[in-house]
């Protein structure tokens, strides 16, 4: 049987960008830094002692990290209610195993404090379970937020991820490092750019969790103008790969390469 956290053991601060970048290029699943405002480390009270002060020797095992939002119309797709200085994204959580059960829940809602503080403007925190990873939120669904539904489906247009090598081994670039690169992600464009076969894939968005930080009066003015319905939670992944290969004809045959 799993035993739960002790949170007498558990001390979370501020901590330096630096140190969070390096935990979660190293540690995280994605492997990647994103947009940070602020981070906190998780430390864990160990029970040996300095000898000198005899303090007990912490060590850090995770962090949270919290960045503005992806996208300028983030906080008005919650609610009209909600300007973007009064919105920040969840962006990032890594917390080592074996340290008991429920501690993800706990050092989100501890950090969720801490950061009111830090900025008493805010309203609401936004985050994003990865679908195709595998993830459903559960850990924000322990925390309870909210649940709105895959982020794909509040895009007028889709996504396509594409890979430059072919099956067994894609290796997928998302859509907005594809724009990066080639300054869109139009099939067509994309043809006169890459010049060889290549093979997409539509995005099938992430799982996304809002939860409020407000005091109870204005999250209930909140809760009655979200712009989009609470759901029940996703138990599953629902995403399917839907891969096309895109063939490019030679230069003498295509007219793009004239």
């Amino acid at each position: 049987m799993e035993v739960y956290f002790n949170p007498q053991k558990i001390s979370i601060r501020e901590i330096s960008k630096t140190i969070a970048r390096d935990m979660i290029v190293k540690y995280h699943y994605s492997h990647k830094w994103s947009l940070c405002r602020i981070a906190y480390g998780i430390y864990y009270q160990q029970d040996t002692k300095h000898s000198f002060f005899n303090e007990n020797e912490e060590n850090l095992i995770g962090v949270v990290v919290y960045g503005g939002p992806v996208g300028r119309s983030a906080a008005a797709s919650i609610s009209k209610l909600i300007d973007i200085s009064e919105c920040i994204e969840l962006t990032r959580l890594f917390i080592h195993d074996g340290f008991g059960k429920n501690i993800e829940s706990y050092c989100i809602s501890h950090s969720m404090n801490l950061l009111k503080k830090r900025f008493p403007q805010l309203k609401s925190v936004i985050s994003y379970a990865d679908n195709e990873a595998g993830h459903r939120g559960t850990i924000y669904q322990a925390s309870n937020f909210i649940f709105t539904g895959l982020s794909s489906e509040y895009n007028l247009m889709p996504n396509y991820s594409i890979s430059l090598t072919g099956p067994p081994n894609y290796k997928w670039m998302h859509s907005r490092t594809v724009s990066e690169i080639y300054g869109s992600h139009n099939v067509e464009h994309l043809k006169r750019k890459i010049k060889k076969t290549f093979w997409r894939k539509k995005e099938s968005g992430k799982f996304r969790f809002i939860y409020f930080i407000c005091d109870k009066v204005e999250k209930k003015k909140i809760m009655k103008n979200l712009k989009h319905p609470i759901l029940p939670y996703q138990k599953e992944s629902i995403h399917l790969d839907e891969i096309e290969e895109i063939t490019i004809k030679s230069t003498e045959e295509n007219p793009f390469f004239g």
